[in-house]
Parts: C-alpha cells; sequence; structure tokens
C-alpha cells in the first residue's frame, strides 16, 4: 500500500476545548476523518504570523513537506484585509495571527500549484488573497434585502454544470450543510464562481483558467461526506491530486 499523501491542514485557535480547560488549536473531527477516508494523512499546522503577518520563507520552507492543502472554516476574516471597515456586530472570532497565516497558505499555495480545496471561511481566505472583498452579513442589509441566512442551515446548491465542481461531485445540484454569514462580494483576481445559493449567494469559486487542483465552497461538505458520496468526493479529488503531486516528486 503506497504512503497516504500529507494533507496540511491549519488549526483554529479556540478559546476552549472538551478536553482541555485551556486554550487550544483545533480541527473538526468531520473534516480530518474525511481526509482519512479519501486516504490522506492530514497534518495539523501551527498557525504562526506575529502581529497578523507572516513570513512568507517561512511558510513557502512548512509548505514544502505537504502534498496537499486543506484551508477550512472557522471565524471570520477582520475587514480591514479586504480593504473595509468593520460595519457590522455580527462580525465575530476576528484573529489577527489566523488571518495572516491562512492568507499566506493560500498564496503559497496558489502560486505552486499545490492541491488545495478550500471551505467556507477558507473560500474568503483564496477570495481576500486575490483582491476580492466580502460581505460582511448576508442577512439582508448588504445583499440587495433577500433576507436569506445561511447559518445553521441545510438548502440546495446549484453547481454550473461545466464546473469543476460538478465533475468531482458527480452532480449539478448538491445540498449544502452551511454556516457562515459572510460571503463572497467582488471575486478576487482569476477566479470565476461556479456555483449559487437561490438567493445569488456564490457557493464555489474556482480558477478561471481551469486549473482544477483548486476548489473552493463556501459550504461544509465534511458535515454530510459520510453519508453523502458528492460531499466525500471534494476529499477524494483533493487527496487524488495531491498523491499525483507526490509520485512526481512535487
Amino acid at each position: 500500500m503506497s504512503a497516504r499523501p500529507l494533507i496540511a491542514v491549519p488549526a483554529r485557535f479556540s478559546a476552549t476545548s472538551s478536553a482541555l480547560d485551556r486554550p487550544a488549536e483545533a480541527n473538526a473531527r468531520a473534516l480530518i476523518e474525511a481526509v482519512w477516508r479519501a486516504g490522506g494523512e492530514p497534518g495539523g499546522i501551527h498557525p504562526h504570523a506575529p502581529g497578523g503577518t507572516a513570513d512568507p520563507d517561512e511558510v513557502h520552507d512548512r509548505l514544502a513537506r505537504f502534498d496537499g492543502l486543506l484551508l477550512p472554516g472557522g471565524g471570520d476574516l477582520a475587514p480591514y484585509r479586504y480593504g473595509a471597515r468593520r460595519t457590522h456586530r455580527a462580525v465575530y472570532d476576528v484573529d489577527d495571527e489566523q488571518d495572516g497565516f491562512d492568507l499566506e497558505l493560500a498564496r503559497q499555495a496558489l502560486a505552486r500549484h499545490l492541491p488545495l480545496l478550500a471551505i467556507c471561511r477558507g473560500l474568503q481566505v483564496v477570495n481576500t488573497a486575490l483582491g476580492g472583498t466580502l460581505h460582511q452579513d448576508n442577512q439582508g442589509r448588504e445583499s440587495g434585502g433577500a433576507g436569506h441566512g445561511h447559518r445553521h442551515v441545510r438548502h440546495p446548491v446549484f453547481l454550473a454544470p461545466w464546473s469543476a465542481v460538478a465533475r468531482i461531485t458527480g452532480t449539478d445540484k448538491a445540498e449544502a450543510s452551511c454556516y457562515h454569514h459572510q460571503h463572497v462580494d467582488r471575486l478576487g483576481e482569476g477566479l470565476k464562481a461556479t456555483a449559487h445559493a437561490v438567493d445569488g449567494t456564490v457557493e464555489a469559486v474556482e480558477l478561471a483558467d481551469g486549473d482544477d487542483r483548486f476548489v473552493a465552497v463556501q459550504w461544509h461538505p465534511e458535515d454530510t461526506a459520510r453519508t453523502d458520496p458528492a460531499q466525500q468526493r471534494l476529499f477524494d479529488a483533493l487527496v487524488r491530486a495531491a498523491r499525483r503531486r507526490a509520485e512526481r516528486g512535487r
């Protein structure tokens, strides 16, 4: 049996955890298990960006040992990261070090064509890293009065039939498990939207040049991946691409 390709998963800072009575670094078990089921070896990495800025050389060297990257969900990005001032009290769990580290990971992964799956906050990180912007809250005040919430709900998402995300999942309509309230406003440079919710919210983005080693979804596929093959296939595709990279010697 060939070695499992190593997938970097940046940890999330957590004020508490059920197993510890002190601050922790963590990732969702469902997320890690989805990578494992796909045949990957998930490796948690410590977010290091003192003062909110990661050292590009350090991040480059740390990523060099990995075959792929998964950018998971988490708290909100600081609005200043995409050139805005904070206008909503709904913005939560902002951590400058987490932001700085995730943004540099995204830039480095895209620059070196490292297989990358970005989930929820991860999509927002990539969009911001490429110069895009976000709506700070999607309860209707910033999105044309639509008023459709995307927090703690499951709803249909419509995938462009020509997109990589449709090819990977094998469907043009997926049932999405969502927890987000921020979402894409202006797309980052070189990105195209490839899935939308009924209210028009962007639910997936890809690279406009057709490089399918990167896919980002606004929902949480790990929530239902154990029982929904379409969602598990997103992790399978990441690990497949990482394995090909590992076999080529990176």
